[in-house]
């Protein structure tokens, strides 16, 4: 174990220009990919909340696309897509989509109706109510659900290699290609890491929002 360590040590110390230009490549393929879930989850899962039917209808869409292995999606993207980022971003983005709609969805329908008829008392229309005490009240498990898209799609960014989509996937399966375990844990480890790391950071800003919000012990 510590000759594969210091192996992937001496690998990321002579590569760090490639490491950190594969990880640049991940990082911005996550954040677009959880960018474009936010942009559509969050406002359908604010539209079911307002629709039963059309709520069971949604969230079991999302789910079921959610159980589709990412290689077979990907196999179906490629026709349409073809090989490159854009597949493994949208990809990214359906993937990200069950978190964040259901979240949105249950945020929104946990506001207490008492608080939305006194808004309604005061005479706030169905956009005020909206943007002034329904998202608002909702936001904390609006962002615990992007929070689990951004991470969750960290780790899975990686498969984006199986399809020309650069990410900390290159590393790892060059590692595997040519039995360079220093190379593949090297790749392995920027990816925990760096996981850990962003995982850390979004629930320090989560924590904040809770708090803000009065909703932490």
């Amino acid at each position: 174990m510590i000759e594969l360590i210091s192996s992937a040590w001496e690998y990321f110390i002579n590569r760090q220009d490639l490491m950190f230009e594969v990880l640049r490549e991940h990082v911005l393929l996550v954040l677009w990919s959880t960018f474009f879930t936010i942009i559509i989850g969050v406002p359908l899962g604010i539209a079911i909340s307002k629709t039963e039917k059309l709520r069971d209808i949604v969230l079991g869409s999302v789910s079921i696309l959610y159980t589709i292995p990412i290689l077979a999606l990907f196999g179906f993207l490629i026709p349409m897509m073809g090989i490159g980022s854009t597949s493994a971003l949208i990809a990214l983005v359906i993937y990200g989509l069950l978190p964040v709609v259901r979240n949105s969805c249950v945020g929104i329908t946990q506001v207490h109706p008492q608080l939305k008829e006194s808004a309604r008392g005061m005479g706030a229309n169905n956009m005020q109510l909206l943007f002034k005490v329904e998202i608002p009240l909702a936001f904390p498990v609006i962002f615990a659900g992007i929070r689990t898209a951004l991470v969750m799609n960290f780790s899975l960014a990686t498969y984006a290699v199986f399809i020309g989509g650069g990410g900390m996937g290159r590393i790892i399966m060059q590692g595997i290609r040519t039995f360079n375990t220093g190379m593949m844990l090297a790749g392995i480890l920027m990816v925990v890491i760096t996981t850990v790391f962003l995982e850390r950071l979004v629930g320090v800003v989560d924590n904040r929002i809770q708090k803000h919000y009065s909703l932490s012990d």
